[in-house]
């Protein structure tokens, strides 16, 4: 007979793996970027800006409208 392994245990162990070698989707470039509202007036630059916000790993980005 075969052995038998639990599919659980196995994906926890490998996305364990993935996130210590920092092989996920937001270390690739595969961010979910949503709009932070609270910040859209840059004073430096004296224009609006949308500020995004990753919902995953809280990276940011900024675009001068």
């Amino acid at each position: 007979m075969s052995n038998v392994i639990q599919l659980s245990k196995t994906k926890r162990k490998n996305l364990k793996e993935a996130k210590r070698k920092g092989k996920t989707l937001c270390g690739s470039g595969f961010h979910s970027w949503k709009i932070d509202k609270e910040k859209v007036f840059d004073t430096k630059q004296g224009k609006l800006v949308s500020q995004y916000k990753c919902s995953k790993c809280d990276a940011v980005k900024v675009v001068a409208e």
